[in-house]
């Protein structure tokens, strides 16, 4: 297939991009940063993802979403990624859905992605448990009890936690089986705390304390699991490497802008032949990871469980890529690239965070080899 996007997919973005660009630039994450929001996101502007269509772009047009994929739902992360928008699509509309479609049953994903779509219920999984991201090593259990389960463990950069209505759970079942429960996270034994993160954008820590669920909280079987969490955090990862890429355009555009204005011994700064030169690797960087970007939202669309190697490649590319434009962007800036009045920053750090959400670049190098034989 091309590694292009289609007429109607291009429509979809410049209408991402306009919408976004005049409902959340980026001094509104300043602006909630600075007020110490205790939401952390504009529930207006959520409303208004919904209205749009965006927060159902995964969910079937049967259960009210737009019954898109995920090139589609990687345009919107880009435009979410040039403007620093703090929302709770990613978390919600692209990974939770995700996990609801590939391993719920018809009763829960009736019951669920209706209300994901229209942005009534904020939804999240929680996988992660260290610092680092080790999903085949997970420690919270699940053991069968009354007809039903009891969840013990806790959860590290649950993203949108303190905001959601319904936890996804990656918990152990016996020695070998992975399972997707669904949680309330106001039930006894749920303990949620919000964290913000260095990037002003939200997570939580989930303590899940002899947590009683009843036989249908499972997703799926133990035995199907594994391969559902697999797929949920490919979708995750692809719109993360999707939001990598807008992220380092928006620098990259802000960068070359500024070197064409910024004057020095009489000349603009870009005339000199060194920053052209870098601008020149930096757009040859960032057009090989779209691509590659693009192959693997391809993949997932059509068959989620032979994209990993796809994915994986998508993820170190963009995060790696991404690096390199905000280094960048602060060394040509100058010394105010560093200064928190100038929105560099807001990239750097937020690009900080998106290379170590579900497996940095050396996490996905080192899976990709290890499925290669190496």
């Amino acid at each position: 297939m091309p590694l292009i996007l289609s007429e109607e997919q291009t429509m979809l973005r410049d209408s991402a991009r306009d919408f976004l660009a005049e409902q959340a630039p980026v001094k509104q994450l300043r602006a909630l940063r600075d007020s110490r929001d205790a939401d952390g996101f504009s529930r207006p502007l959520w409303q208004r993802f919904a209205e749009m269509g965006y927060s159902g772009v995964l969910v079937p047009e049967a259960l009210g979403g737009l019954g898109l994929g995920h090139v589609e739902a990687g345009v919107v992360m880009e435009q979410i990624g040039h403007q620093l928008c703090a929302s709770p699509l990613l978390a919600s509309g692209i990974v939770a859905a995700t996990a609801l479609r590939q391993a719920g049953s018809e009763a829960q994903q009736t019951a669920w992605l209706p209300k994901i779509a229209r942005g009534e219920v904020i939804a999240t999984l929680a996988v992660d448990e260290s610092a680092k991201h080790r999903p085949q090593a997970l420690t919270t259990t699940a053991r069968a009890e009354g007809g039903g389960w009891l969840l013990d463990g806790a959860k590290t950069l649950v993203l949108d936690g303190h905001v959601a209505q319904l936890l996804i759970v990656a918990a152990r079942v016996g020695d070998s089986g992975t399972g997707l429960f669904l949680v309330d996270p106001a039930a006894p034994g749920v303990t949620v705390e919000r964290s913000v993160m260095v990037d002003a954008h939200n997570a939580a820590r989930v303590r899940l304390q002899s947590v009683t669920l009843q036989a249908e909280a499972l997703l799926g079987t133990p035995e199907t699991g594994a391969a559902a969490l697999a797929a949920t955090l490919d979708a995750g990862r692809c719109a993360v490497a999707a939001e990598l890429i807008g992220l380092a355009d928006e620098v990259f555009e802000r960068t070359v802008d500024y070197i064409k204005q910024r004057k020095q011994f009489g000349k603009t700064i870009g005339e000199f032949q060194v920053l052209q030169h870098r601008a020149a690797m930096l757009y040859s960087e960032l057009e090989i990871s779209r691509a590659a970007l693009i192959k693997a939202q391809q993949a997932l669309d059509a068959e989620p469980s032979a994209a990993a190697n796809a994915v994986a490649v998508a993820k170190a590319r963009a995060c790696r890529s991404a690096n390199t434009a905000v280094q960048e962007a602060v060394q040509m800036h100058g010394g105010m690239g560093m200064t928190d009045e100038f929105e560099i920053g807001f990239f750097m750090k937020r690009a900080r965070v998106l290379q170590e959400l579900w497996g940095d670049a050396n996490f996905h190098l080192d899976a990709l080899a290890q499925r290669r034989g190496y």
